[in-house]
């Protein structure tokens, strides 16, 4: 864990983006302590990690909260993605380069303005939004959270943690096993009626995203000790298929 002035120091974000990274949502520690201080543990700084490459990027702090609280998000695929509109800038970059020491070398002869243009850039970005911040989840997942108070948000995440405590007791049995299956369909139920309407389609990728996410991963796992999110997996594979 590393406190949040320690944060400050190892990434250059002062304290103060800290905090309202925090108040806004973005960036929430690990742990408050009882003295109020913020904590960071690994998961989180690998989630400050993705921020600060899509503010590099010129995306804005709401929709950088969008893309990462997308309930299917995939860390692999967003980094994926940023390093292709990283790319895309630096051809851009190396391209101004180029036309500005032509300008230095012959004057200008010409009014030239295509170095300037950013259209590919403009329309991977816009790809991006789309992938992860426009779905019609994400929108009724944002509709439905901005209408309770932090307060019952923070309930509510506390019922889905207990359903998956409630799993964790069942893996020494079956993942096809009727009890299990009972589980998992009130799981679906539960985040359609709290979050956003839980398709089988979108229920196979948060399976995906319970296993592949390291915060997904942790705090299933706590709720319901090792291996609960794998075994959730497998069992909404079985309820899936």
């Amino acid at each position: 864990m590393k406190t949040v002035n320690e944060v400050s120091k190892l990434t250059g974000v002062s304290v103060r983006t800290l905090h309202h990274y925090d108040a806004i949502g973005l960036l929430k520690p690990a742990q408050v302590t009882k003295a109020g201080y913020r904590l960071y543990d690994d998961t989180a700084l690998k989630r400050l990690q993705s921020i600060l490459i899509f503010r590099e990027l010129q995306f804005p702090l709401k929709e950088i909260k969008a893309i990462l609280d997308h309930p299917a998000f995939d860390a692999a695929d967003a980094l994926e993605q940023q390093i292709k509109l990283l790319e895309l800038q630096k051809k851009h970059i190396e391209e101004l380069i180029s036309f500005a020491r032509e300008i230095q070398d012959k004057g200008v002869s010409e009014m030239k303005f295509n170095a300037f243009s950013k259209n590919e850039i403009d329309q991977y970005t816009e790809e991006i939004k789309r992938t992860w911040g426009s779905t019609h989840a994400y929108k009724e997942f944002e509709e439905k959270t901005k209408q309770k108070t932090e307060f019952e948000q923070e309930e509510t995440a506390d019922r889905l943690l207990n359903l998956f405590t409630e799993i964790g007791k069942l893996k020494q049995l079956q993942p096809a096993d009727k009890t299990v299956q009972e589980k998992i369909s009130m799981l679906q139920k539960f985040i359609t009626d709290n979050y956003y309407t839980c398709t089988k389609e979108m229920l196979i990728g948060l399976s995906q995203m319970y296993v592949s996410d390291e915060r997904f991963k942790h705090n299933i796992d706590k709720a319901g000790g090792e291996g609960t999110a794998e075994f959730v997996k497998q069992a909404i594979i079985v309820y899936c298929s």
